[in-house]
């Protein structure tokens, strides 16, 4: 750990940029996959969907330099090559033989709603932990990611 003036132990914060960390590893896995959604999806409602894949794929990248962030102002050091991610990520991998828009948006939601549940957990840990900052930080990266799983469900269950 590298010495900072935040006031969070360094007890608690051995055990919190690992949390973060394995969040991260994620984050980084997510957009990629997300982006793959965006780069391929085809389709009727194309564009809809590229746009709404690149929006969503914006956030998540937020969100992991958020992540990365906090890992350093705690003292530790950020991990995310592709590389790193690829051993450590959590994650399913994407369904790359995907081939049309509702496909697509299915796979992006299931991969949302996989991160977001981790994060969930994490919330309290964090809290359990003492270190507020972090459960805060989680609590808007899981109401974002959310607010992200309510446009892909609008628009699967538009197709039913």
């Amino acid at each position: 750990m590298y010495a900072t003036r935040i006031d969070v132990s360094i007890s608690v914060r051995e055990k919190v940029v690992p949390l973060l960390q394995a969040h991260l590893t994620n984050c980084v896995d997510l957009f990629t996959q997300v982006k793959q959604a965006h780069w391929n999806v085809k389709g009727p409602h194309f564009i809809a969907l590229h746009e709404l894949f690149d929006r969503i794929a914006e956030i998540v990248e937020q969100q992991s330099d958020v992540l990365a962030e906090r890992i350093n102002a705690l003292g530790g050091r950020a991990n995310g090559t592709a590389r790193i991610v690829a051993m450590q990520s959590s994650l399913t991998e994407f369904p790359l033989d995907a081939e049309d828009g509702p496909i697509y948006v299915a796979a992006v939601a299931d991969k949302l709603s996989m991160f977001g549940k981790r994060v969930r957990i994490d919330i309290c840990c964090a809290a359990k932990f003492g270190d507020a900052g972090t459960a805060d930080i989680l609590t808007e990266i899981s109401r974002e990611i959310d607010r992200q799983l309510w446009s892909l469900d609008a628009h699967l269950q538009a197709e039913r």
